[in-house]
C-alpha cells in the first residue's frame, strides 16, 4: 500500500502515455478505411511547426484558431486529427466532439498519419 501512496503519480502517468500510445496505434490501423471514407486529415500545430514538415493529405488548421473553422469541416465526415504529441489533438478532439462532430479520431503524433 505504501508503494502505490508513494508513486501513484508515476502510475497515473504511466498509464496515461501507455493509453496514448495505444490509441494512437488504434487509430493508425483505422487509417486506410477512414481515408476512404473521405476522412478529413487535420494537422493541429502552429502553421510554423506544419511548415517545417507535415503529412501529405494533411490539412493545418492550429488548435487556436479551430473554432473560427468548424463551419469549413462537415460534421458527416470523419475527422482525424494529430499534433506534435497528441495533446492539442485531444483538445481538438474535445472542441469538436462539443460541437457536434461524432467520427473524431485522434492519431497522436502527426508522423502517424504516414504508413
Amino acid at each position: 500500500m505504501k508503494f502505490i501512496q508513494d508513486y501513484w503519480p508515476m502510475m497515473a502517468l504511466a498509464l496515461w502515455l501507455g493509453y496514448k500510445w495505444w490509441n494512437a496505434r488504434r487509430v493508425k490501423a483505422l487509417l486506410p478505411q477512414l481515408k476512404s471514407e473521405g476522412a478529413i486529415l487535420l494537422d493541429v500545430r502552429s502553421e510554423a511547426e506544419f511548415a517545417s514538415g507535415n503529412a501529405p493529405g494533411t490539412r493545418n488548421i492550429p488548435l487556436n484558431e479551430l473554432g473560427q473553422h468548424l463551419a469549413s469541416l462537415p460534421k458527416s465526415t470523419p475527422v482525424v486529427v494529430g499534433c506534435a504529441s497528441g495533446t492539442r489533438s485531444g483538445m481538438a478532439k474535445l472542441m469538436l466532439k462539443k460541437n457536434g462532430y461524432q467520427r473524431v479520431y485522434n492519431i497522436g503524433a502527426w508522423r502517424n498519419f504516414m504508413s
